[in-house]
């Protein structure tokens, strides 16, 4: 819990700049996932994966431009780089 008020301290005192990044960085990851997930065809299991990482890749993006609470989007953006980290995971073993 630590080291999740740290990151979010630094998230709310620069939120300009880390909403920025976080933009640019949870989209890439998020084409990434995309990527891996079609790399393993296109089956009924792929689109519902393709589908998950969509929409909560332009819910994050939408949360910053909606000017959600700091909490909100901090929160959003981390549970948006777990599903795109877990079904890059899943499609590369």
């Amino acid at each position: 819990m630590k080291i999740y008020n740290q990151t979010f301290e630094n998230f709310n005192k620069n939120y300009i700049g880390c909403a920025t990044m976080a933009v640019i960085g949870q989209s890439c990851l998020g084409a990434v996932a995309a990527m891996c997930v079609l790399s393993n065809g296109t089956s009924l299991g792929q689109m519902v994966q393709l589908t998950i990482i969509v929409f909560a890749n332009m819910f994050a993006n939408t949360s910053i431009l909606a000017q959600m609470s700091h909490k909100t989007v901090f929160n959003i953006i981390i549970s948006t780089v777990f599903f795109s980290t877990l079904f890059i995971i899943i499609n590369n073993i």
